[in-house]
C-alpha cells in the first residue's frame, strides 16, 4: 500500500483531541492526545522498539495519542486507497496489549463519547468500571458522525469482528 505522509489531524480527531481528558483517578478516561501526529521518524522508532523488529518501519500507524504508561493511539493504515478518517483505530500498549478499537474515526468519536478511552477499551483491567459518557465528546460525535451513535462495547464489538487478525498479525512482526 502507498502512504502519503500527510501528518494533519482530520477536522473531526482535532476536535475531539482538543476535548480536555480527565483521568480523575481512574474513573474518568486515560488518554493524553498528542497536539500532532508522530513524525515519520518517531513512529518507526517506537514501532521497532515495540516489536523488536529493526527490520519494520511505521508506516502503517499514524500515532496521535498514549494513554499513562506509555501505550499508543493510532490508525492503522490498512485498507488501501482509503482516506484516514476511514481507517481502523487502533491500541498497541506499553505491556504489549494490542486492539482493535473503532473500525474508523467515526466510531472512534462515539467511544471517547461513551466515556472510553483507547487504553479502557482495549483492555479489562477494570472490569467493574463504569464508563462516563462525556457531553463536550458527545457533542464532537454528534457533529461529526451523527448517523454512528451506538455504545462503546458495540464499536469495539464491530472492530474485533471486522479485524479479527490483528493481535496476530502485530504478534507475527514481534521478535
Amino acid at each position: 500500500m502507498t502512504h502519503t505522509d500527510d501528518r494533519r489531524f482530520p477536522p473531526a480527531l482535532a476536535a475531539a483531541l482538543a476535548a480536555p481528558f480527565d483521568f480523575d483517578d481512574g474513573e474518568g478516561i486515560d488518554f493524553e492526545p498528542f497536539p500532532t501526529f508522530l513524525s515519520a521518524e518517531d513512529t518507526t522508532d517506537w514501532f521497532r522498539a515495540w516489536t523488536g523488529n529493526t527490520e519494520l518501519n511505521g508506516d502503517d500507524f499514524r500515532v496521535f495519542g498514549q494513554d499513562g504508561t506509555g501505550g499508543y493511539a493510532a490508525f492503522w493504515l490498512i485498507r488501501p486507497d482509503r482516506p484516514l478518517p476511514d481507517q481502523p483505530v487502533v491500541f498497541l500498549g506499553s505491556e504489549g496489549e494490542t486492539g482493535v478499537l473503532a473500525r474508523d474515526l467515526g466510531d472512534f468519536l462515539w467511544l471517547l463519547a461513551g466515556g472510553f478511552g483507547p487504553c479502557e477499551a482495549a483492555t479489562s483491567y477494570e472490569p467493574d468500571r463504569t464508563p462516563r459518557p462525556d457531553p463536550e465528546l458527545t457533542a464532537v460525535a454528534e457533529r461529526f458522525a451523527p448517523d454512528r451513535r451506538q455504545p462503546p462495547t458495540a464499536v469495539v464489538e464491530q472492530a474485533t469482528l471486522e479485524f479479527p487478525d490483528f493481535e496476530d498479525t502485530i504478534t507475527d512482526l514481534c521478535r
